[in-house]
C-alpha cells in the first residue's frame, strides 16, 4: 500500500477534532507553497520553475518587466498556460528579492 493510502486509512480513523488538527498542522506546513511552482536541485540550478517546464520564474518576471505582454509570452513558450503565469507573478509577489538577484545573477553572467 502506497503511503497515500496508508494515510486515508489512518485519518479515517481519527474524530473530527483529530481531523481538525491534523489540517491545521497541513496547512501550516504548505504556507509558503505555491501550486505550479517548483524548485528541483539539478533543474535550472534549482531556481523556482513553471511545473512541467524548465521555464524559470525570474526569467518570465524579466519578460515583463522588458514589456512583452502576457500573450507574446504565451506565444514563445506554447508549454505554458495563462494560469502559468499568473502563479509566477504571485510568486514573484511574495518572493520579490529572491527574483531581484536571480535576474541580477542572470544580467551579470
Amino acid at each position: 500500500m502506497g503511503k497515500i493510502q496508508d494515510a486515508e486509512q489512518i485519518i479515517a480513523e481519527l474524530s473530527p477534532a483529530e481531523r481538525a488538527q491534523l489540517l491545521q498542522e497541513l496547512v501550516r506546513g504548505i504556507g509558503d507553497a505555491f501550486p505550479g511552482i517548483e524548485s528541483t536541485p539539478g533543474v535550472c540550478g534549482g531556481k523556482p520553475c513553471i511545473v512541467r517546464t524548465r521555464i524559470p520564474v525570474w526569467s518570465l518576471e524579466q519578460s515583463r518587466r522588458m514589456g512583452i505582454s502576457e500573450a507574446e509570452i504565451l506565444g514563445a513558450y506554447p508549454s505554458l498556460r495563462a494560469e502559468d503565469l499568473a502563479n509566477a507573478w504571485a510568486y514573484v509577489r511574495s518572493h520579490r528579492a529572491e527574483i531581484e538577484n536571480q535576474i541580477a545573477e542572470n544580467e551579470a553572467a
